[in-house]
């Protein structure tokens, strides 16, 4: 795909992406000590990026995660009407741990039936929603329910979206 011929929606699909992928690969080799090198974007059928992990290809599907269509918005920028405004509101009210549980639940099943042309393929789900934070991901990531028969080697949290720390599910 060249560039120049996406849509602007599509190039900021793109540059979130790689965004959430490069501050995947900083905290992850922070963290384990493991280099973690070269982004590149994949076509269709592909993980959205790939990398390479320790020197061996790794590619790896990136999910945002959203309390809403309406929260995503809001997020990136969009015009919302008043009324857009006053759901916020209340689902800001709501009780986190359920809403976390059930949007982080629904984003996991609607991952699990996809299938990959790639040998070694993690998904990472980056926060990017105002609403949750690490602490509320830490309550209820041993609660969550999703299919065991997905195609991800290692399922990965990037739990804040600005000051990230990294939560692994058990796969």
């Amino acid at each position: 795909m060249k560039q120049s011929l996406l849509r602007e929606s599509d190039l900021e699909k793109l540059k979130l992406e790689h965004d959430a992928a490069k501050l995947f690969l900083r905290c992850y080799e922070q963290q384990y000590g493991t280099p973690m090198r070269h982004i590149w974007h994949n076509e269709p059928n592909m993980p959205d990026i790939s990398c390479y992990q320790d020197g061996e290809r790794l590619d790896i599907e990136v999910a945002h995660l959203y309390g809403s269509e309406k929260e995503a918005m809001a997020v990136l920028g969009r015009p919302l009407s008043l009324e857009t405004q006053r759901e916020l509101a209340a689902m800001a009210q709501a009780p986190t741990e359920q809403r976390l549980r059930f949007a982080l639940g629904r984003l996991l099943k609607q991952k699990a039936y996809k299938r990959y042309h790639s040998e070694r393929t993690w998904l990472l789900i980056r926060n990017a929603s105002t609403l949750w934070h690490h602490c509320d991901f830490v309550a209820v990531v041993g609660h969550l329910d999703y299919p065991s028969n997905h195609a991800f080697e290692q399922i990965w949290l990037l739990t804040d979206f600005y000051n990230p720390d990294l939560i692994r599910l058990d796969t």
